[in-house]
């Protein structure tokens, strides 16, 4: 099959999920901001996509968009790899012209899974994976409803060990955003001389807004904390 032989196929596919998890993240960076205004608008979107079934349909598309995505991306690393031989080895100067996001995606990507590792643990298993099991009050979730997650956000960017991993992690996620985003609009073909830089310029703007977004819930609820508010 031409998606799974062909390395073009391959870079396609590796695209065409980045860009549906890119739009995943813009709706949750939306849907935390909402958490600043309020604690109970946000709370009742949480209860909306808590353990209710296309919520859990679209969790179960999204974790296989994820899969996929970093399936295809350790291939097309190996093949990379394996295409450059023993000149992978070599010492060599840094072409001028690629980025340095282009030549640490790989550990961009790693460290993106390790933080989204963390907010598994900081927030879905304690919201939507606590209600799957069963778990639908306060005493039993730790003294904190899964529905609550306003309460979550309080909770865990009170802690300064987390908000600067959370902080890291968005960090990396930046540089992965602004390479990954024109990189595959380009690779779909999008790539004509007129539009090659300012998809460039948009998938940086893009990406910044959606990390500012993310960051600045981490560092209100942490400012929040400070002063006890």
């Amino acid at each position: 099959m031409w998606l799974i032989n062909s390395s073009v196929g391959r870079k396609v596919v590796m695209s065409v999920t980045g860009l549906a998890l890119i739009l995943f993240l813009t709706f949750h960076m939306a849907m935390n901001l909402v958490a600043i205004v309020s604690a109970e608008a946000y709370n009742l979107i949480c209860e909306l996509l808590g353990a209710n079934w296309y919520a859990l349909v679209a969790t179960m598309g999204l974790g296989a968009l994820f899969v996929i995505h970093i399936v295809y991306a350790f291939w097309l690393t190996l093949q990379n790899q394996k295409a450059r031989g023993s000149e992978r080895y070599a010492v060599v100067e840094k072409p001028k012209k690629v980025e340095w996001a282009s030549q640490n995606m790989l550990v961009l990507g790693i460290i993106v899974i390790l933080g989204l590792i963390l907010h598994f643990y900081n927030f879905w298993f304690k919201m939507q994976f606590a209600e799957l099991m069963g778990i639908h009050d306060a005493a039993s979730n730790g003294g904190i409803s899964p529905h609550d997650g306003s309460a979550f956000i309080r909770l865990t960017f009170s802690n300064p060990v987390f908000v600067v991993l959370y902080l890291v992690w968005l960090a990396a996620l930046w540089f992965h955003l602004t390479h990954g985003f024109w990189s595959a609009l380009h690779t779909i073909g999008w790539n004509n001389k007129i539009w090659f830089e300012r998809w460039r310029v948009i998938s940086y703007v893009y990406s910044t807004i959606i990390v500012l977004g993310f960051a600045s819930v981490v560092i209100i609820f942490f400012v929040k904390s400070l002063c006890g508010c």
